[in-house]
């Protein structure tokens, strides 16, 4: 076997082992919290004989090993249960949800690495220059206050004191065409809401490919080649497309790792500007005891971290072959 199919296979076993590990670990976590639904339900005043029909419909009245052998076989046959809650099935009720949160993290993210990428190049390029001292003064400002911080910063000045954006929601009610899934989406109004939660994630994540990239164009032009490419009399924009190529392997990898990290990270700002992804859907959750749908979003957000954590090493390994041939 190939070095670089040897390291795909044991990459991919570890990977499949965390992921059970993960999945076993939330199932005991969640069965170990004390209270459950049901446990609402009775303060709420339903009876013994009600009761006992919700546990043995969602098996809370088998042993441990049985509820998991349940949710495991379950979950191999593509279904994550019911929301106790919304009396629907899990992934109905959140498969949407999971789409509100892709289309503002991923958009956002993908522009804070752009941008991210030439403030650091334009930076890295000038070492020593006020503009490198004093030009990612804010930027590392922005990216050190926590994401609500941000969020409410925003809210406050630009949707309270200027009125320029709504203070909260994804649409304005009546605002979106509900005749298909997709028609709220592309509406203007959908667009306000957009611009606010849009900004908080840019605000606080344009620090790292910044960084990143002014420190890896730092070290491109320490190197041999840049030189001879100034000495040559290359033009300033040409050398600069050349040291920001080679400068941006960095930043490109970290890329699905910070994606995945912001996805998880995505519950303040979603809860703040009521924004009805993933994170916000955990919050409400949590505070409604409503497990299935929290042990999934859990899982979902841990499996997406783990699932980029490995893109990028198979990313690296192909790049660089002796991270392949160490292992």
């Amino acid at each position: 076997m190939s070095s670089m199919k040897r390291y795909i296979a044991i990459r991919s076993l570890q990977t499949i082992f965390t992921l059970w590990l993960v999945l076993t670990v939330l199932f005991v976590m969640f069965r170990s919290l004390p209270g459950d639904f049901t446990a609402q339900m009775a303060v709420s005043g339903a009876n013994d004989q009600a009761l006992a029909a919700l546990r043995a419909k969602w098996g809370l009245d088998q042993p441990l090993y049985m509820q998991y052998w349940r949710y495991i076989s379950n979950l191999a046959q593509g279904s994550l249960g019911e929301s106790p809650v919304y009396r629907v099935p899990v992934w109905d009720f959140v498969k949407m949800r999971i789409f509100n949160t892709f289309i503002l993290v991923a958009p956002a993210m993908t522009f804070t690495y752009i941008l991210g990428a030439i403030i650091g190049t334009v930076a890295g390029s000038r070492k020593g220059s006020r503009l490198e001292k004093f030009g990612l003064i804010p930027v590392i400002g922005a990216g050190s206050f926590p994401a609500f911080f941000i969020s409410i910063i925003l809210v406050v000045v630009f949707a309270s004191w200027l009125n320029f954006f709504p203070t909260s929601g994804m649409l304005s009610a009546g605002g979106g065409d509900t005749t298909t899934w997709w028609g709220p989406y592309v509406t203007p109004d959908f667009g306000i809401h957009y611009i606010l939660p849009f900004t908080a994630v840019v605000c606080r994540y344009l620090f790292i490919p910044s960084l990143i990239m002014r420190t890896s164009v730092v070290e491109v032009m320490e190197q041999d080649y840049t030189k001879y490419h100034r000495l040559t009399g290359l033009p300033l924009k040409k050398r600069l497309g050349h040291i920001a190529k080679h400068a941006s392997l960095p930043v490109i990898t970290i890329y699905p790792v910070s994606l995945a990290r912001a996805i998880g990270g995505l519950v303040l700002i979603e809860t703040v500007f009521n924004w009805p992804g993933i994170g916000f859907t955990l919050v409400e959750a949590v505070l409604g005891r409503d497990y299935p749908v929290v042990q999934f979003v859990f899982f979902l957000v841990a499996a997406f971290v783990i699932l980029s954590n490995f893109v990028v090493d198979l990313i690296y390994g192909i790049i660089d072959p002796r991270i392949r041939v160490d292992d």
